[in-house]
């Protein structure tokens, strides 16, 4: 079986683990892992809650820091397809789609990487 070659981590401007927003009042910067983020308020300044407590008060507006999430987790998806693409997993990576009675069909179908959806 052939090795997998590690993929490059991408760095926080290319959308990697994490986030880089501004402190409030200041040109620091700062990463956050959006993951860990519990709340995002404006009240009036924009304040970053995250699941251990910390609060980070961010020069950032709630929608440009949701639009860097969803670049953060779009990136995660890129990433993952490109490496279920690599030649040495080919045709070895599946996708297993749950469905539950919400979707009207509870049934487990599996399909081929790379294969379109049903």
């Amino acid at each position: 079986m052939d090795r997998i070659e590690p993929v490059e981590t991408p760095t926080p401007e290319q959308g990697g683990p994490m986030i880089s927003l501004t402190r409030f009042n200041s040109d620091e910067r700062i990463a956050i892992n959006p993951d860990l983020i519990e709340r995002i308020e404006e009240i009036p300044d924009t304040v970053v809650t995250m699941t251990n407590g910390n609060r980070h008060v961010i020069s950032e507006s709630i929608d440009e820091i949701t639009e860097k999430i969803r670049t953060f987790r779009a990136s995660l998806l890129t990433q993952a397809t490109t490496m279920a693409d690599h030649p040495s997993v080919a045709g070895t990576a599946r996708l297993h789609v749950v469905r539950g009675a919400a979707d009207g069909d509870d049934t487990d179908k599996t399909y081929e990487s790379g294969a379109g959806e049903p």
